[in-house]
């Protein structure tokens, strides 16, 4: 066949380096020559034509455009734009397939017109980013090789359908299989019977490759499915606030087969955003609502899941910050999709398609291509931004928090607070785990959720503990305790104001509460008791008495939860936890 032209624009001066080094490279590898012939104006003889004139021709007679778009704009016409633009214009107009490669750098640093066309390349055509010719080299020979692919002109198996390497039906976990068909008959009517034999299911949904598991059998199935997919695992990670930054507060990495994985980041999500409780004046039980519909979590995490490129070295992220969720999945929009068209009803192109086919069966996703609207709306109705999407080398879901809605309430026992976990995920996921006699921010006997503030963090006892236990693992008392831990709480949300012993009046009787965070409207109670103990930690001796014959101290404790939630109901605070360390 003949090799496809290939149009390098750029702005010459700027991408000199880059541009020699894409052409030589092309020219070079054994299967990028055999496919595409790259064009320079450096390569053309000398003519008394008008370069201007000679680009705009190649680019006609091009098969692919390739962008470097950099700092600079380039000289301006008379018209004020420079040959750049125009070519990509021309490309647009002839409707050219259209490669962007975008080199990284501070955005104020660009030109101001370099910038307005960066943006008319519209996301969907920028296929990454780039910091020198090593970067380039490689996105480009990936882009390349994708484009073969879709053109039919290079054949490959999909990599959900190959056989797994190394991996025999031992690696398969029977329950796993067992407990799917069970799922998918009630979900889908899925024909076979529950006791049949895994042979029959891998065979039913084509998850042999001849007579062997295939990947997608191993991550669906698989007892250690990251034995043989070192990173299809998932990192879940959270900050308070919106930057990523150390000490990371939570950071979670789990693995296991697809479902788990899943079901591991959903619960590491809705266990760190606020949850509203209201009242049951309309019903017997309370409503309750996430911040963040728990709808959008989950298909935003199952997007990822199914529809990344397991051949990458990288991993899922789920990143939840104080304005935001952020899910990065090591993977590319399918041609023909794009940023665009995912706002739109639009066709189903799974990445993985034996994989999203398994998963669709039991109705972890759909496979009609509404996924992203029914996000869009479940934002919109929960008073959200609608999602925002992004394809530049990594695809990202991004969803904007805010507070919940909704009137307070109080839970008086550890009754509601299951109940109202269990009304929130009807599906059986497990609840908020429990600390001290406070569960997770958003629900619990001293938490509550109040639409009158809105709060810049909201503050997770548990992450705070956990920080602070690494750090310090004893103290010398119920004071170094509190100190420590209004110290640790600055430094984990430095916008937040602290203060101890903080003097309120409720119920025209004075209370001090131990730690009082005005920015946040919650309060917290402490106690501290010990047993006799004298031990050196590090260059510090601990002298501890004991107090574990006191027992009428540990009604002390229900003291404090009493008074918090007083301090609630009375809305002289949004939420209050109580701990206590023995």
């Amino acid at each position: 066949m003949k090799p496809l032209g290939i149009f390098i624009s750029s702005v010459q001066r700027e991408f000199a380096e880059e541009r020699v080094a894409l052409r030589d490279y092309l020219r070079g590898d054994p299967l990028m020559r055999r496919f595409f012939d790259p064009f320079l104006f450096k390569d053309v003889p000398a003519t008394d034509r008008r370069p201007d004139d000679l680009y705009l021709d190649e680019v006609e007679r091009c098969d692919l455009y390739v962008g470097l778009f950099g700092r600079d704009y380039g000289t301006e016409d008379d018209e004020g734009v420079s040959p750049a633009e125009r070519e990509f214009d021309h490309a647009t107009a002839l409707g050219k397939q259209r490669l962007i490669f975008l080199k990284t750098m501070d955005g104020a640093s660009r030109h101001p017109k370099m910038r307005a066309l960066t943006g008319k390349a519209h996301a969907e055509l920028i296929r990454a980013r780039f910091r020198g010719k090593e970067d380039l080299l490689a996105e480009l020979y990936a882009s390349l090789v994708e484009y073969l692919g879709t053109q039919e002109l290079l054949r490959w198996e999909p990599f959900d359908a190959a056989a797994c390497a190394n991996a025999g039906f031992d690696d398969l976990d029977p329950e796993h299989m067992t407990r799917f068909v069970g799922t998918a008959r009630r979900a889908r009517q899925f024909p076979l019977a529950e006791d049949a034999p895994g042979e029959a299911l891998l065979e039913h949904l084509n998850l042999l490759n001849k007579e062997r598991p295939t990947n997608a059998a191993i991550l669906l199935f698989g007892k250690a499915p990251q034995r043989f997919l070192i990173s299809s695992g998932i990192k879940c990670a959270h900050f308070h606030g919106t930057q990523v930054a150390k000490p990371i507060p939570s950071h979670q990495v789990y693995t296991g087969t697809v479902f788990e994985l899943v079901d591991h980041a959903v619960d590491f999500v809705l266990s760190k955003i606020a949850l509203s409780v209201g009242t049951r004046a309309e019903s017997t039980h309370a409503p309750v609502a996430y911040e963040i519909p728990k709808e959008v979590v989950i298909e935003a995490i199952v997007n990822a899941v199914a529809h990344r490129d397991y051949t990458s070295g990288g991993s899922v992220q789920v990143m939840l910050f104080a304005d935001r969720l952020e899910v990065w999945n090591p993977g590319r929009l399918p041609p023909p999709l794009t940023i665009e068209k995912l706002r739109q009803p639009h066709e189903s192109i799974p990445g993985n398609p034996l994989l999203a086919r398994a998963m669709y069966v039991v109705k972890y996703i759909e496979q009609m291509g509404t996924g992203t609207l029914d996000m869009m709306q479940r934002c919109r109705n929960a008073g959200l931004q609608d999602p925002e999407f992004e394809a530049t080398g990594e695809f990202v879901t991004r969803i904007r928090r805010a507070a919940p809605a909704g009137k307070p309430v109080v839970f008086t026992d550890r009754k509601e607070v299951r109940a109202a976990s269990r009304n929130a995920n009807p599906a059986g996921g497990r609840p908020a785990q429990e600390t001290g006699a406070s569960a997770n921010p958003g629900v619990g006997p001293m938490d509550t959720c109040s639409a009158q503030t809105t709060p810049s963090a909201v503050l997770d006892v548990d992450d705070v503990m956990r920080s602070l236990a690494a750090a310090r693992p004893l103290f010398h008392s119920e004071a170094d305790f509190q100190f420590a831990l209004a110290w640790r709480i600055r430094e984990l949300i430095p916008n937040c104001k602290v203060r101890l012993e903080y003097r309120v009046h409720l119920e025209d009787r004075p209370l001090r509460l131990d730690v009082w965070l005005p920015t946040l409207g919650t309060a917290i109670e402490l106690k501290y008791k010990t047993r006799q103990l004298l031990t050196p930690i590090g260059d510090e001796s601990f002298s501890l008495e004991d107090q574990s014959a006191r027992n009428l101290s540990r009604y002390d404790f229900l003291d404090d939860v009493r008074r918090l939630e007083r301090l609630v109901e009375a809305r002289r605070a949004e939420r209050g936890f109580a701990v206590m360390l023995t």
